[in-house]
């Protein structure tokens, strides 16, 4: 743990503010594992006098407006859906970052034998995505096209927005809806072991690097009011962290547990958790570079001066970006 973390936790021990707290369980899938990994154990109640309640809720939309309505305490999404909350909140709630919890590649999948490379799509192809223009995938589409062909929404006329459960049955089963599917792990390793499906992209290529997947934010006014919870939640996410590393056989079982696709393996999970680019992290990897795009083609208005604008500040004593 952080030096400077572990003195903000230390700082703020004792009874909780509030006594009960909302926390959706998010989409699903690897980058939300240390959340049910916390509820199991119950990390949070380990570290403070409070109730917490597990909401099943996911998706970005839904979430941002759980928080703001006051029905969430926290949430959890990926860097994009954040920065967008973070900066249409900064005169309002101001919401901020409280840390990272997993950072991973997402692929691009696809069966079309004319899809060697993302640039090959036509009029013709769809590519499935969790959220048209704001999610990782089309975000980091984006992202590529700015760089390729000066034109960042080159990409968007053809994504359609879809569940990754039903993306893939999708992709597998040749429907004519889907021609691609940008997807994270365990649901791209599923659709790799058909032989005809491939991978044309990775977001680590985009992204130059090891980039956060999901990360944890809170309004301004419930941290400065719930010092002590927050210290916990902040605590419970590390300590999450630390369980799936040093035990990936019980986090594979716990994951395969919360979903209903019996379709995945024990073995197949663990596959997956023990590939290095996959990490259960604090650390903000790459926030930066989702923001500076995101601001450079105007769909945030303000640009963080660095990664700790968007961050409490019991996190900044990491090596983040």
């Amino acid at each position: 743990m952080h030096r400077l973390l572990l003195i903000a936790l230390i700082a703020v021990s004792g009874n909780a503010e509030v006594n009960e707290i909302r926390i959706p369980t998010g989409a699903g899938g690897v980058g939300f594992l240390p959340l049910l990994v916390m509820e199991k154990y119950q990390l949070i109640e380990k570290h403070a006098k409070v109730k917490v309640h597990w909401i099943n809720i996911g998706g970005p939309a839904v979430m941002n407006d759980a928080l703001l309505s006051g029905s969430a305490d926290f949430i959890t999404a990926g860097p994009p859906a954040f920065i967008t909350l973070w900066d249409r909140t900064l005169a309002s709630a101001k919401v901020k970052g409280v840390a990272a919890m997993s950072s991973m590649p997402m692929y691009l999948n696809t069966r079309a034998d004319h899809l060697k490379k993302l640039d090959d799509v036509t009029d013709k192809d769809k590519i499935a995505v969790t959220a048209i223009k704001v999610s990782i995938p089309s975000i980091v589409m984006q992202m590529y096209a700015k760089q390729r062909y000066g034109q960042p929404t080159r990409f968007d006329k053809f994504t359609v927005t879809m569940t990754h459960p039903d993306a893939v049955i999708a992709l597998l089963a040749g429907s004519s809806a889907v021609d691609a599917h940008f997807t994270s792990p365990p649901f791209a390793q599923r659709e790799k072991k058909d032989a005809r499906v491939r991978t044309i992209m990775l977001s680590d290529d985009v992204m130059g690097g090891s980039t956060t997947f999901t990360m944890v934010s809170t309004t301004t006014k419930f941290r400065d009011q719930n010092p002590k919870v927050y210290a916990a939640v902040l605590q419970a996410i590390d300590e999450a962290n630390r369980m799936i590393a040093a035990d990936k056989k019980s986090a594979a079982e716990l994951l395969l547990a919360s979903t209903n696709d019996k379709g995945f393996s024990v073995g197949e999970i663990l596959d997956v958790l023990g590939d290095p680019r996959v990490k259960f992290t604090t650390t903000p990897e790459n926030v930066m570079k989702y923001a500076d795009f995101m601001h450079s083609i105007g769909s945030i208005k303000n640009r963080p001066a660095s990664w700790k604008d968007l961050f409490f500040r019991e996190i900044h004593g990491a090596p983040g970006s």
